[in-house]
């Protein structure tokens, strides 16, 4: 199936189960290798265990885990293509799916009969089964009221309606509010791939929080000519007419738009560290690698643009000519050859060396 068809058919409509979506699929992190990632203090997990009667949850850093013998009990460990070149290798095949909607890469490690409960996503998700088996139950419901009390999302009253196994290999796709219950059949790993989908109350309030830095009105509310009132509580007629009209001159252009959606949606989150080089490389230095190896986006690097408009790990550039051209090309392929900056102006290369030595960039060869 092409991207296209599946686009047109399946995304945001209605499940898709791909047998052998990637063959001969291995986990892109060992069992080990996750764990040791989840007791780190920059990254994002949790552990999920379940009796007959309860479920527990445990934030991480999580350095203490149950025995993998032990039955019942869930890891997930979030973003974890932003600290591995494999994980981040994988979630890029799905760049299909434009960027500014690709979110991360989440692993999910159960022991036998592990599972996090029957739940639904807000957002797009594709189900990778890297090791073991796991066991889907999925079903379009109405009802997505949860129960009360727990210290994680489950549904009330699950109702399923298909049922798979699924193999290393084999993808799921469910379309947003799907409700959908995984069990490991045995010890397994999962990947996860999610989609970004902020509500409008999400994406309003982030605009207005923009527009606090930005804004300008000037001058300073007066009332000359005032006349005595007998109604001093009374906020008259004058006094609401005219701050409603300078207040109304708040408004929101094209190039506001542009800005703040290039910034918030290629801002890294909040647990995104950056490493600087420890020694700064001159231009000079850096020019010569450039023309010997090319460059690399860092793996935790975010890069989108819009006409004029670049937008790298939160920040804006107004770029032009064939500079904006270069750099579309490394947003859109994450990398630049030494061909591709022969033409390159000195204000780019000034700022490709700059986000080198912050760690925005990395030699194409490493």
């Amino acid at each position: 199936m092409s991207t296209e068809t599946f686009l047109r058919k399946y995304w945001q409509k209605k499940p898709l189960l791909i047998r052998q979506a990637i063959p001969s699929m291995q986990p892109v992190l060992s069992r080990e290798a996750l764990f040791e990632l989840a007791a780190q203090d920059d990254v994002e997990s949790r552990l999920i265990s379940q009796t007959s009667t309860r479920w527990r949850m445990q934030h991480g850093p999580i350095v203490n885990l149950p025995s993998t013998r032990k039955k019942q009990w869930t890891l997930l460990v979030q973003g974890v293509d932003l600290h591995d070149d494999r994980a981040a290798d994988l979630l890029r095949q799905f760049r299909f799916i434009p960027d500014a909607r690709l979110d991360d890469l989440m692993i999910s490690y159960a022991s036998d009969q592990g599972g996090v409960g029957a739940h639904f996503d807000s957002y797009d998700v594709f189900l990778l089964q890297v090791h073991g088996q796991r066991r889907w139950r999925i079903g379009a419901q109405q009802d997505l009221s949860l129960k009360a009390g727990l210290p994680l999302k489950v549904l009330e009253n699950f109702t399923p309606e298909q049922e798979y196994v699924l193999d290393p290999g084999d993808m799921l796709y469910l379309p947003p509010h799907y409700a959908h219950e995984g069990v490991a059949v045995g010890e397994c790993m999962t990947c996860s791939i999610g989609f970004r989908a902020p509500s409008w109350q999400e994406l309003g309030q982030a605009l207005l929080h923009y527009k606090e830095d930005t804004l300008e009105l000037t001058g300073r509310y007066g009332d000359r000519g005032l006349k005595p009132t007998n109604k001093p509580a009374q906020i008259n007629d004058d006094l609401f007419e005219k701050i409603s009209t300078e207040l109304q001159r708040i408004s929101f252009s094209k190039d506001d738009l542009h800005i703040f959606l290039g910034e918030y949606l290629s801002s890294p989150k909040s647990s995104v560290i950056f490493d600087p080089l420890e020694r700064t490389v001159t231009s000079k230095k850096f020019f010569g690698m450039l023309q010997k190896t090319g460059i690399k986006l860092h793996r935790k690097t975010r890069m989108l643009y819009r006409g004029k408009y670049l937008f790298v790990n939160g920040e804006s550039f107004l770029v032009s000519g064939k500079d904006l051209a270069c750099l579309k090309s490394l947003a859109d392929q994450r990398f630049l050859r030494p061909e591709s900056i022969v033409n390159a102006s000195q204000d780019l290369i000034d700022s490709l060396n700059h986000w080198y030595n912050i760690g925005w960039l990395a030699a194409l060869d490493n």
